[in-house]
């Protein structure tokens, strides 16, 4: 016989209750009405169904979310338990989540997280795409990519402005245009995948005035971009899609087209043409080559049967055409692109193929991005629980109010209302730092207790932030000390966070750029309108860019210090 205490109960994930059922669309409850015991798990269940909204996931029929594999739950009767235990959760208890499974709850307290969430994490010895692969196929993992796997993903939209910010920065460093007031107009900038997180770089693109080549192999993910309004022309031939580009540079209209084609023939023939972009980079899914990045030389559906028939043939192959990829990025950027790796690992794979240059070109993070990381400043976002486009209205007049000295900040937000169009729960994303998150939280916090908003708001942001991961081919790369692969600081980033009182915790391996080659944390707080949530968010709030702050400090950055000392965020041996 087993005994078991009093203040804990085993969950049961997987019971006759809850059949293997074939695939109905799933759409996030809206309004008032509470289907949970308390809006924290509310907004944990709203949020996970939100993700598999048919508007939001890439294929939701497989519980994949985005970036390849990335999936919100392991399988669909791991969902259906994650969505009963919500409902059943009580006030002071803290559901578990292995890997996209939910295998137990705890009596805590009711400052303590909802839900903890750890996906896709290996021994380091182990933490390879083979063994996890093996894992998966034995149902024992999934992959939670970042935003997925902790439920707090709201489409491309959820990118749009961080590749914005990037695309304005390297205008603003290379041509002296971008954050500086001006635009890109009369340029062009090339990239490869339209999915999930590529998706958004063609409005991403033409909001900041350039022209737009986007590459895809997939034309289902091309027209779902024109269907969404991020996305202008869709066409089959490079011939076509110069014929459009070209006039719009001459012309200097932002126009973006989606090109059916492989970037592993279509980069190298860009070359081969002379035609060469200002900005070049790439967003395809290739940190992970069997499940993400497709290999050229054949159709779309014949690599898809390969992939299904012979995955270890389909993996070379995918690794040979991310080298041709690599070099004909190579070429044009001697040819005088801007080039820039923008974070799916494709130069690692590229070099390991033999590329030995492969890392010429840089990464986005240490080329635009760091110094904003030194403030704590990063992707930060929300969603408004009531499913009504009003609430968002009023957040989107609230930041503005708050910050009218942020030039940057009101030009996205008012782009944003103009051409972003919601997928699944209306949502916002913005770019904000130390101090200020904390300070927005609580004044959002105080309009749905007023009932300015109608129902509360969900708080959280991409694993891609300041303080929040290790990643030496992106967000770490080049870091000043050398502690590019140290992965000590997300883990203090979900153990802070817990402490601060999230409302959800996650932490993963290999999201962005594949299994082995990451470790990230995220955080996700609900501002319902009580005194107890305003205490949490204001520190939760206050420790998550925080810690973007004093890893930069620790690393040795000289703006990361001046700015913890004027905003008096104490490090123990700031100096040294």
């Amino acid at each position: 016989m087993i005994c078991v205490p009093a203040n804990y109960h085993i969950l049961m994930p997987v019971d006759i209750e809850t059949p293997a059922s074939s695939y109905t669309s799933i759409r996030a409850p809206r309004g008032t009405t509470l289907s949970c015991k308390g809006w924290q798990q509310e907004a944990a269940m709203r949020m996970l169904m939100n993700n598999l909204d048919e508007d939001v996931a890439e294929r939701p029929q497989d519980l994949v979310v985005y970036g390849g594999t990335g999936k919100a739950a392991r399988n669909w009767d791991c969902y259906h338990a994650i969505v009963r235990s919500l409902k059943n959760l009580d006030n002071d208890e803290t559901l578990l989540v292995q890997s996209g499974k939910p295998v137990g709850v705890f009596k805590t307290h009711e400052y303590a997280p909802r839900v903890l969430i750890a996906n896709s994490n290996l021994v380091g010895h182990f933490s390879n795409w083979e063994k996890f692969n093996e894992l998966e196929r034995a149902g024992l993992m999934m992959y939670g990519q970042m935003t997925a796997g902790s439920w707090i993903y709201i489409g491309s939209q959820g990118i749009v402005q961080g590749t914005y910010e990037t695309f304005n920065a390297a205008g603003d460093k290379h041509f002296g245009t971008g954050l500086s007031g001006n635009d890109l107009s009369g340029k062009l900038i090339v990239s490869g995948g339209m999915g999930g997180m590529g998706g958004a770089q063609p409005l991403a693109a033409t909001m900041t005035g350039a022209a737009f080549l986007g590459i895809d192999v997939d034309p289902e993910r091309i027209k779902k971009r024109l269907k969404t309004g991020y996305c202008d022309f869709l066409v089959t031939t490079l011939d076509e899609a110069l014929r459009i580009l070209k006039n719009a540079v001459r012309k200097k209209e932002n126009v973006s087209v989606g090109l059916v084609g492989n970037c592993a023939d279509i980069i190298p023939e860009l070359a081969e043409r002379g035609v060469v972009p200002d900005i070049l980079t790439d967003q395809t899914s290739a940190h992970d080559p069997l499940n993400g990045y497709v290999p050229n030389g054949m159709t779309f559906e014949a690599a898809l049967e390969l992939r299904q028939g012979d995955p270890q043939t389909y993996q070379e192959r995918s690794l040979d055409a991310m080298a041709k990829h690599v070099e004909g990025m190579l070429r044009l950027q001697k040819m005088g692109s801007v080039t820039f790796d923008y974070g799916n690992n494709i130069r690692t794979f590229a070099f390991q193929r033999g590329v030995k240059n492969a890392y010429d070109f840089p990464g986005f993070v240490p080329e635009y991005i760091r110094p904003l990381f030194c403030e704590g400043r990063g992707p930060f976002r929300w969603a408004a629980l009531s499913g009504e486009a009003s609430d968002i209205a009023v957040t989107d007049d609230l930041v503005l109010d708050l910050f009218p000295e942020n030039r940057s900040l009101r030009r996205w937000i008012e782009l944003a209302r103009k051409r972003i169009k919601f997928q699944g729960l209306p949502a916002r994303i913005c770019w904000l730092g130390y101090g200020e998150r904390a300070k927005f939280g609580l004044a959002i916090n105080e309009l749905v207790k007023k009932g300015t908003i109608k129902a509360p708001i969900v708080i959280g942001r991409d694993h891609l932030d300041c303080g929040s991961v290790a990643s030496p081919f992106r967000e770490t790369e080049s870091m000043k000390d050398g502690s590019d692969a140290i992965a000590d600081w997300p883990l203090l980033n979900a153990l802070v966070n817990t402490a601060a009182g999230a409302s959800w915790v996650s932490i993963h391996n290999g999201g962005g750029v594949g299994i082995g080659y990451s470790l990230h944390a995220g955080q996700v707080t609900v501002a319902d309108g009580t005194d107890m949530m305003a205490n949490r968010i204001e520190r939760v709030l206050t420790t998550d860019p925080g810690m973007g702050v004093i890893r930069h400090v620790d690393a040795g950055y000289d703006e990361a210090k001046e700015f913890a000392k004027k905003t008096n965020v104490k490090v123990p041996m700031g100096s040294s």
